[in-house]
């Protein structure tokens, strides 16, 4: 072996050596998140959507983790997936004809914010509706929402299903 070989095989060793170590690191850490890429957050938030748009609260619970929980606009927590699915009935029972689409979804590590808008129609009134908010969600390695912490302007949903301009 030559002068050049043996120089470019120690430099490689030194370089690799911190590089395993770091890679070592990093796998054993407790604190191990998963990174979730761009087109997993894309297909989560079009199979999500269409679970809001079959009109049944189990299919939209069955996105959560069996113990996650949603809160919307700083209210009381829904907690596990039977209170998810009261949460989803809730706002079946109070928009007809709802239809959810998703504006845009993002996601950094493991959280992941989906902003969404609904139509339909207030059941006490019979008023259009155009809702717009989002929901942040942390999800877990198997794709399920373990938190969501939701948002959207009650204020705004409340002058439409009285009869304001949407």
């Amino acid at each position: 072996m030559d002068r050049r070989s043996v120089l470019k095989i120690t430099s490689m060793a030194m370089i690799g050596i911190p590089a395993l170590r770091s890679l070592a690191v990093a796998a054993n850490k407790k604190d191990h998140t998963m990174s979730l890429d761009r087109k997993c957050i894309e297909s989560l938030a079009a199979e999500y959507t269409a679970a809001w748009n079959t009109g049944s609260p189990q299919n939209v619970a069955a996105y959560f983790a069996e113990n996650g929980e949603i809160v919307i606009n700083r209210g009381a927590p829904w907690r596990g997936r039977a209170g998810i699915a009261e949460m989803a009935a809730g706002f079946f029972a109070d928009v007809l004809g709802m239809k959810l689409t998703c504006d845009v979804a993002r996601c950094a590590g493991s959280h992941v914010v989906y902003m969404w808008t609904f139509t339909g129609h207030a059941a006490k009134t019979g008023n259009t509706l155009t809702v717009h908010g989002w929901e942040e969600w942390d999800v877990g390695d198997d794709l399920k929402v373990k938190a969501s912490r939701g948002w959207y302007d009650a204020e705004d949903y409340a002058r439409q299903v009285a009869g304001g301009a949407v």
